[in-house]
């Protein structure tokens, strides 16, 4: 086929659909104002011990394993190019992290002497090494490495810092759901969301073992619970958009004395009367997504019916029961008529006199 054959099957755009598009492009443009800066990797620590740079407490916990962490130091030491961290001018002048705080945490360990080089892959020489273990001239030369960083200035609005963050924070091997939340809707919403997680009731009945508790799976579970309970009838298809949805809507407009009295009366419920708490069984040492969508939603749906709910119906004789399992087995979190199924499953039950 002829070049101008092969053009001539692409379509063409008027002059003015061109510039509907290009009014478009402006329109949506936003002010991303950033600065390159450059520090040593010593003054970058200093500044991070001092607060100056500080890690928002939406970002993950610490999950890098000795080898990864091996991996980025034994990159440092080579020479290698490593990633820019990108951070964020909060409102009270300091830098937020907001990429990078399982590298910049790395460092500090590092040169803290706290983190022992595993599995190098070229230095095999300094397995086992820990910083202070280098001959001087090499810590020296390591405290004056630079590294870069993209910082997002004053000048962007709360819109575009947010989406930033979402863009950055694409992969999952970056951040969780909740994790993107947390940078996307900060504020006394998502502070709320966290003292709820904390709270110890809530831990002592549902279990959550330390991987997805780093990942903020406790955070995600208690916005569940409150989106669920309030909104559960208006979930369509995607879980995501659904909790980012209530999130943003919440982040400025709601009752936390109203909540936290919701969500205690549910955990006061299911201590009383549910055997493991949100567990099937005691040999049970993580709560699944599903089944504490189950019970904790279809326990307040019933406490709004009837506050001084007393179960008629022994409880163990549906919470064992096999057609219990099926809905609480497989997630199909994004199924609507299964989500309303476990939901209503255990309000009927509970309000059931038969």
């Amino acid at each position: 086929m002829a070049k101008d054959e092969q053009l001539s099957l692409f379509p063409k755009f008027t002059e003015e659909q061109q510039e509907r598009a290009e009014q478009q492009i402006t329109t949506l443009q936003k002010v991303v104002d950033f600065e390159i800066r450059e520090y040593t990797l010593e003054l970058l620590i200093e500044k991070y011990k001092e607060g100056e740079i500080f890690i928002p407490k939406y970002q993950r916990e610490y999950v890098w394993e000795e080898r990864r962490a091996s991996k980025f130091i034994e990159s440092l030491v080579l020479g290698l190019p490593i990633p820019y961290m990108f951070l964020a001018d909060s409102k009270d002048g300091r830098s937020e992290i907001v990429d990078g705080s399982q590298r910049i945490r790395t460092l500090d360990y590092f040169l803290k002497n706290d983190l022992q080089l595993q599995n190098l892959e070229k230095l095999t020489e300094l397995e086992s090494f820990r910083f202070n273990d280098l001959p001087l001239s090499r810590q020296r030369r390591l405290r004056k490495r630079t590294i870069r960083l993209i910082e997002l200035t004053d000048k962007a609005d709360w819109e575009t810092r947010k989406d930033v963050f979402q863009r950055i924070n694409t992969t999952p091997v970056n951040l969780t759901d909740m994790e993107k939340r947390r940078g996307m809707f900060e504020g006394v919403f998502s502070d709320f969301i966290d003292e709820c997680a904390k709270n110890q009731k809530f831990r002592i009945l549902c279990p959550i073992n330390s991987e997805r508790g780093d990942r903020s799976e406790r955070q995600e579970l208690v916005l569940r619970f409150f989106a669920y309970t309030e909104n559960y009838m208006n979930f369509v298809h995607r879980v995501d958009d659904f909790l980012n949805d209530y999130m943003k809507e919440k982040q400025s407009n709601f009752d936390a004395k109203k909540m936290s009295e919701m969500f205690e009366d549910m955990l006061d419920f299911v201590d009383r009367h549910f055997p493991y708490g949100f567990r099937k069984s005691t040999n049970h040492n993580s709560t699944p997504r599903v089944r504490f969508e189950a019970i904790a939603v279809g326990v307040s749906l019933a406490l709004k019916e009837n506050p001084v709910l007393e179960p008629i119906i022994p409880i163990k004789t549906w919470l064992n029961s096999k057609e219990f399992e099926d809905i609480t087995t497989t997630d199909a979190a994004n199924n609507r008529k299964k989500l309303f199924g476990r939901i209503e499953f255990v309000k009927e039950k509970l309000l059931s006199s038969e």
